[in-house]
This record gives C-alpha cells, structure tokens and sequence, in this order.
C-alpha cells in the first residue's frame, strides 16, 4: 500500500509529487497521457514565472522530467473509481488497484467545446480557451469571443485592452453574466455584440483568418473577418469517479487545506472549485494538498 496516490500527472498532480516524495512519502502518480494538461495543448506560455516565453509542451516536459529526477514514481492508467474503505482508499484503474492511506484527485477540467469545423484543427493557431493566457498576442487586432456568462465577459474586457475590435458572440438576446459586468461591456467603445447567433465554421489555412456565422432568428449565414477565436461556453471537470462534494458544476468543493469532504482525499488545481484556471495555481495547490496529505498521514500512524 502507497502512502499517497496522485491521479493526474498535470502542473498540480506532477508538483504535488515532487512535494510528496521530498516530505518522504511514498507515492506514485497515475496519467493516462503521455503529457498531460490542458497546458501541454498550448502553443506559447509567457505568464508562467521564470520562463519569459515556453511553448505549453515544453513546460510539461520539465515538469514532468522535474518530477522523475525527484523520485516520483509515474503509472500509466485510467481512473475510473475511488473509493474510501476504513484504513485506507482505493483507487481502480484498468491497470490494476492501487491503495493508499491518502489521495490527491488533480484530473484538472477541459473547457467545452463549440464542436464546429476548424476548431480543432486552429487550436493554438487562434483558436482559444483563455484570454489570461493569450490576449497579448492579440495586439491591435480583431477578436471574437463567444459565450454570454462571467467568464466570456470578463475576458472579452481583458482583450478590449489589447485588441482594436472585440465582437461577442451570443446565442440568446440576453446575457448570463452579472449586471456589472454588463455595465462594464457597455461601456466599452471597442467591443460589440452580436446577438442570437453562433458560430458554424472557423475558417484559416494556417491560423484562424473568418468565421462563419448564422443568426438564429432571420437564419442569415455570413462571414466575419477575425484574427482570434476565443470560446467560453463552459468548462467540464474530471471529477465524475470520486464520490466527494462537488458544486452544481461538478467541481470538487475543497476548503483552504485542500482537503474535500472526504478524509483522506484532498483535490488540486483546475478540478476544484477555483477562482481561476492557471498552470501558477494549479502549481500552488499541489503544494498545499502535499503538504497537507503528509499531515493527515502523520496523523494516522501517532
């Protein structure tokens, strides 16, 4: 039996190893990708402390390449149930069983998609999920952003900082985000939106140059010119194996020890219940969660 099993090997489940194995724990981390997170898709990072500019893969390669030369042991499988038993928690996987007097959950969340043609084939190419991240390459250029909630408008401000021309693009006549943040849109002379209207085609040879869309009302199908792409139509986290507190989202509720509603399992980064989606606090929280898992496992053996 491990002391501790991470499931996931992204920036929280990889750090929290790292953690782990330097307070002595016993550990093994499970991936099921070769290089996992939402960062390994991600063509160029530059608010990641300590690296002016790193293409997402590279990023993970070190972490992960961190990971291994600290001692974290690394398994390939796919998680499909943990369970809490008495003395210790279980962890099936199509490799086998693992146990553990503590689990670190670190599956993080992928963003929904649009689900049109070229969205997959422009990712990173100016198709995106996260304006934090991309909005500086998007200097004095035209963008759109498409969704109607807090996250769609929250970024669509971050960009009218940046950018010449910020359409939204909403499929209903009626946004979801706050009141203020509507004030705030509305007050801005660079962004516009469009109502009842989605995308049908993301269009570029080798990075997004139109998108084609239709309005849900007239039926009207168009193009529009655009440099960047950026989707907030919601986020799904990796969360449906474990049986623990979630929000109405399925993100895991956790508290500030990263402990959640089950002892013994502890949640990091983007599966959680966070306020924001970074590699730098998916990092924090493996910390945390590591730290705080040795703690409980402590416990167990006075």
């Amino acid at each position: 039996m491990y002391d501790l099993v991470i499931i996931g090997g992204g920036p929280a489940g990889l750090t929290a190893g790292i953690y782990a194995v330097r307070y002595g724990l016993d550990t093994v981390v499970i991936e099921k990708e070769v290089l996992p997170g939402q960062i390994a898709a991600t063509d160029l990072v530059e608010n990641y402390t300590g690296f002016t500019a790193i293409s997402g893969p590279e990023l993970m390669q070190k972490f992960k390449e961190h990971a291994e030369s600290a001692g974290v042991k690394i398994e390939s499988a796919y998680v499909s149930l943990v369970r809490s038993e008495t003395e210790k928690k279980v962890v099936v996987t199509d490799n086998g069983n693992f146990e553990a007097k503590a689990v670190i959950i670190a599956t993080g969340a992928n963003p929904k998609k649009l689900g049109v043609p070229g969205e997959d084939e422009l990712l990173s190419k100016g198709v995106s999920y996260c304006a934090t991240c991309d909005a500086p390459f998007y200097k004095g250029k035209t963008v759109m952003v498409v969704g109607g909630g807090e996250s769609a408008l929250t970024d669509a401000l971050i960009l009218s900082n940046i950018a010449k021309k910020v359409y939204i693009v909403h499929r209903r006549d009626k946004l979801r985000a706050s009141t203020i943040l509507q004030q705030r849109v509305s007050r801005k002379g660079n962004i516009e939106i469009i109502w009842d209207t989605i995308p049908e085609k993301i269009e570029g040879k080798t990075k997004v140059e139109n998108v084609v869309l239709r309005n849900l009302k007239t039926e009207n199908v168009y193009g529009m010119p655009v440099d960047g792409v950026f989707v907030y139509v919601g986020i799904r986290p990796n969360t449906e194996f474990v049986n623990v507190q979630k929000n109405s989202s399925g993100f895991i509720v956790t508290n500030e020890k990263l402990e959640t509603s089950v002892a013994g399992i502890y949640a990091a980064g983007d599966c959680r219940n966070t306020p924001i989606w970074q590699v730098v606090t998916a990092v924090a929280d493996g910390a945390v969660a590591a730290v705080f898992a040795h703690e409980y496992i402590l416990g167990l053996e006075l």
